[in-house]
């Protein structure tokens, strides 16, 4: 073994092999990722959405805005894609251990 050699105890407990700690975590990242996948995906103009996330006491909101003419696809027939994504999205947020809300902004 040469001098520039080195030696790693992979016993070393203090280690932790992460890229970023717990605390470089954006709160409701995840639900974030979903929604603007899942919006983009649906929307006509795709990059016309921006969702914004706000962060409240005990929650996060996360506000879709997108092109009008999208409105009528990320609300769906009697709500039904808006609600399908709020479930996916708590279950995202939930992950987490976070309660998320999503909505519709013109």
């Amino acid at each position: 073994m040469s001098e520039h050699d080195e030696t790693f105890d992979d016993d070393d407990e203090d280690f932790e092999d992460e890229v970023g700690g717990e605390g470089n975590r954006i709160v409701g990242g995840n639900a974030k990722a979903v929604v603007e996948h899942v919006t983009r995906a649906i929307a006509e103009e795709p990059d016309a959405v921006e969702v914004e996330l706000v962060e409240r006491r005990d929650e996060v909101a996360l506000l879709v805005h997108a092109d009008p003419t999208d409105m009528g696809r990320l609300i769906g027939k009697r709500g039904r894609v808006i609600q399908a994504l709020r479930q996916v999205t708590r279950a995202a947020g939930a992950a987490e251990g976070i309660k998320v809300s999503v909505d519709v902004i013109e």
